[in-house]
């Protein structure tokens, strides 16, 4: 993380981000975020990997998203609006997180432009790939996305079980499965 970071600020800016945080250890299948609660922290991905994970009232589980190491991890619109979590934030495998309260944030945030300009860089990076997830989940067949997704995240089948890439892609797991045999063949 720290080396992800020093690419990102210079050492001053690190010492200063590094101050308003702490390291908080979450085991597979602790939630960072719940559903139904007013967030109120950013995460920031040292190790392991999360996911953000819809749940209807049905029990299914609808995967929005797959976040790896050295990215943010935040229900951010319901932090800023101070209103309930639609999604849960689950640690897919025992991870490490930089947690940071969002008063601090916000504290930081104000006290240079430095941290403006920062804030916007990862907002934008989420913004992109939330406008090729929406875009590929409309426009593309369920092998391209299979195809478009281990091109995103090599190796990330040997971290996560077959029924959260299906959700992710929006298929069945049987048509997962139809999929991979396909392709292998």
């Amino acid at each position: 993380m720290i080396d992800y970071l020093t690419q990102l600020m210079p050492p001053d800016k690190m010492e200063e981000f590094l101050k308003i945080g702490t390291y908080k250890t979450l085991v597979k299948g602790e939630n960072y975020i719940r559903a139904d609660e007013v967030p109120r922290k950013i995460g920031f991905v040292k190790s392991g990997l999360f996911r953000y994970l819809y749940l209807n009232n049905e029990g299914n589980e609808f995967t929005k998203g797959i976040i790896l190491e050295n990215n943010f991890i935040v229900s951010y619109s319901a932090m800023i609006s101070e209103s309930p979590s639609y999604f849960f934030i689950e640690a897919l495998e025992d991870s490490e997180v930089y947690s940071i309260s969002y008063h601090r944030w916000n504290e930081l945030i104000k006290s240079d432009p430095f941290w403006v300009v920062f804030l916007l860089k990862f907002v934008e990076k989420g913004f992109m790939v939330k406008e090729k997830r929406e875009r590929e989940l409309l426009l593309l067949d369920a092998e391209t996305r299979y195809l478009n997704f281990i091109h995103d995240y090599p190796s990330i089948e040997n971290r996560v079980n077959q029924l959260i890439i299906a959700s992710y892609l929006g298929i069945r797991p049987e048509s997962l499965s139809r999929i991979r045999k396909k392709i292998r063949s």
